[in-house]
């Protein structure tokens, strides 16, 4: 990318915001909300009606303690108002948008994006909601668009002093003033020239803004870097392939080089440990994705959980879930910080299928479980290694099950969890009091077809995935509860669509959404169904929950869009009728 285009594009969006915000001015009433600091953020559950964070703690919990929507009451839980959204223009690849953001409320005041990053500002006192602000950043649709692999999405904005920070899919982060919409400053993290983008919330932690990047399809080497929010620098940046003579180098092996193109995206956002002044990141696939044979080795730090110290970004320890993948079993999923027996874990969703619980100040392992109906790629994870029972450290290339690997030996694959994961990104959510974790799951297998990739087939922008999937087989989904004092499933709701939007838990409530437009509440210990509420859309994003003036309500973006639409909708042939929208909808008694 030329400086000039950067220029170009930074002030079409400060414009633009400056316009929007103009046309709709902020109530001098609205600025006495405070500032969002260190110490708020690591005391957001004190602050039970408000949502500062995406994941609504630096764990991950996605917990909530309000308790006046309850399993009670829940069944007369109805529309409050709605307001329709941007976003579903299409660009590159893609013909529309979608929402998969998780609304942010202060104090009254919610911030969402649609799929392209703008962000609204949105007045929710007095049971309806008013639009405050637009701040539209101008993303270059067609430029990103191209290289999105899953969509044009948006998961959502952060909150640091008196900004609202984001991303766009173009790879840039913005810093917009709180109250007038305007942009405060902006710089670019990832380049899309390389196959970049970003399509993840910030993590705030100590005053930086926390980037992941997604791309792995496009042979781009994998990153997370840190961007001092006053002084808008970069304060540094982890790669999670590593370079020649770092930790790690020594599990990409063969002629091609593959550490430089070999993946590891980090496109989910993380979570974050204080009392170790730890974060903990998922990693995503390496690349080629179905041609492992490309890369001997285990190629790490893929499908991996990574700590990093929040100072310095120096990996502190690292746990991989499927070595020498060739599956596309990206373990790019959050990580929930759970407190169980004593013993401080750190609790990832696999896309193999399985749920794993690590020690989270050692990496070391402590229990995996599937969580999804039918496994065929293992017959298990060894309790003493946390490693697939097939796997063999003495060879190079691992093939598991070969029937169920795409080889050049075995070109055309099936295997269960299908490559779009056991579970995606949508995020699971954790009830401390009964110490269940709920998955939202993708009960799937898929076919893929093995193409030999060689070091001619690496280009930028251009897919380097080794192969490609169809999809031959009906894919449901279910909410499935692990009980993490045993490592055990707990439950199973099963649902007719797979779940494509994640979790929200109350005291004794699970929300979700479907991607056929339903958004349902269910009792946290039997998963039995209590309210069900049709949208007219497709459900692809989380919901969540706040209070105003006194008032506890249910927020979840609708609006399909993501990867299912493309790649996978022939498992689904029902959500072809599901049109595409963008609205919020928000709920209450």
């Amino acid at each position: 990318m030329t400086t000039s285009r950067t220029a170009r594009r930074i002030l079409a969006a400060t414009s633009l915001a400056a316009l929007t915000a103009g046309a709709l001015p902020a109530s001098p009433a609205l600025a006495a909300d405070a500032g969002v600091t260190q110490e708020r953020l690591l005391n957001a559950d004190k602050e039970e009606g408000n949502w500062i964070h995406h994941h609504k703690n630096f764990a991950g919990h996605r917990y909530s303690t309000l308790t006046q929507i309850n399993k009670g009451n829940v069944k007369t839980l109805k529309v409050a108002w709605t307001m329709h959204l941007g976003g579903i223009e299409g660009g590159g690849i893609w013909s529309h948008g979608g929402l998969e953001g998780t609304p942010i409320v202060e104090n009254g005041m919610m911030y969402v994006t649609d799929g392209w990053g703008s962000v609204y500002k949105i007045d929710t006192r007095g049971g309806e909601g008013k639009l405050i602000w637009k701040m539209d950043p101008k993303t270059d649709r067609e430029w990103a668009g191209a290289v999105a692999c899953c969509g044009v999405n948006n998961r959502g904005v952060a909150l640091w002093g008196d900004l609202v920070v984001s991303h766009t899919l173009d790879g840039r982060l913005i810093a917009t003033n709180k109250e007038t919409g305007q942009v405060a400053w902006q710089r670019q993290v990832a380049d899309p020239d390389k196959g970049e983008t970003i399509t993840g919330a910030p993590l705030i932690v100590k005053g930086m803004a926390i980037s992941g990047v997604g791309g792995a399809e496009y042979g781009i080497r994998g990153w997370i870097a840190a961007t001092d929010l006053k002084t808008e620098k970069e304060v540094w940046r982890t790669h999670t392939i590593p370079g020649k003579g770092e930790p790690g180098y020594e599990t990409w092996k063969g002629p091609n080089n593959a550490a430089v193109s070999g993946g590891g995206s980090t496109w989910v956002t993380g979570t974050y440990d204080p009392d170790t002044d730890t974060i903990v990141w998922g990693v995503g696939n390496p690349g080629p994705d179905w041609d492992n044979a490309y890369r001997p080795g285990d190629n790490l730090y893929t499908d991996s959980t990574l700590a990093l110290d929040a100072t310095t970004g120096k990996i502190k320890w690292h746990f991989q879930h499927t070595p020498n993948d060739p599956y596309d079993y990206d373990s790019v999923s959050e990580n929930l910080l759970v407190d169980v027996g004593g013993r401080k874990l750190a609790i990832e969703a696999d896309r193999n299928g399985f749920g794993y619980a690590v020690d989270r100040t050692t990496g070391q392992f402590v229990w995996a479980t599937p969580f999804v109906k039918k496994v065929t790629w293992t017959k298990g994870i060894n309790p003493d290694t946390g490693k697939p029972f097939e796997y063999d450290p003495t060879k190079d290339v691992q093939r598991y099950i070969p029937s169920a690997t795409p080889s050049a030996e075995n070109k055309n694959a099936d295997f269960c969890p299908g490559n779009m994961g056991g579970k995606n990104w949508p995020p699971t959510a954790y009830n401390p009091n009964l110490q269940y974790w709920y998955i939202p799951v993708i009960e799937s297998c898929n076919r893929v077809t093995h193409e030999a990739m060689t070091t001619a087939s690496l280009k930028p922008r251009e897919f380097f995935t080794g192969g490609g999937p169809s999809q031959p087989f009906r894919i449901t989904g279910s909410v499935t509860a692990i009980d993490v004092k045993t490592g055990k499933v707990a439950g199973k709701h099963e649902t007719q669509f797979p779940l494509l939007g994640g979790m929200l838990a109350t005291p004794d409530l699970v929300f979700t959404g479907e991607p056929s437009g339903g958004v349902m509440a269910l009792d946290a210990k039997s998963l039995d169904k209590l309210w069900e509420f049709r949208t007219g859309g497709g459900v692809n994003a989380p919901p969540m929950t706040f209070t105003v003036d006194g008032k506890q309500y249910l927020a979840i973006l609708v609006g399909l869009g993501g990867a299912w639409d493309k790649w996978f909708i022939d498992s689904t042939p029902e959500l072809k009728n599901i049109q595409t929208g963008s609205m919020l909808y928000v709920f209450a008694l």
